[in-house]
């Protein structure tokens, strides 16, 4: 069994910064991707970004480009994602997610196998 535990949201105001991390565990790990998606109130939840196990390629969503950044440091199984510029409209419950897989631009949840228990970002304006 794999647990994901997120950490490092907040409340922050528009235009600052928060850095989440999420901790793998439970199993040893080969080839997998790790990702964020987010949940705001009454909408679906999206996906943010992924990573590779090597964290050689990374992947997106258009909406966070240019202001997230996410990182890995395997020696913990963990994974970063940087959030600079924030915006009102980033406010959500962020989850990070497991796949096994070296698929990194698939943005389905329903590919990811494991998920965390979510941390709540609120940005106010």
């Amino acid at each position: 069994q794999v647990q994901l535990v997120e950490s490092g949201g907040g409340l922050v105001q528009a235009g600052g910064s928060l850095r989440l991390s999420c901790a793998a565990s439970g199993r040893s790990f080969s080839t997998y991707i790790m990702g964020w998606f987010r949940q705001a109130p009454g909408k679906e939840r999206e996906f943010v970004a992924a990573i590779s196990r090597n964290g050689f390629s990374i992947f997106y969503a258009d909406s966070v480009k240019g202001r997230f950044t996410l990182s890995r440091d395997n020696a913990p199984n963990t994974v970063y994602l940087q959030m600079n510029s924030l915006k009102p409209e980033d406010t959500a419950v962020y989850y990070c997610a497991l796949k096994w897989g070296t698929e990194v631009r698939d943005s389905d949840l329903r590919r990811y196998d494991y998920w965390g228990q979510g941390t709540q970002v609120t940005v106010s304006s």
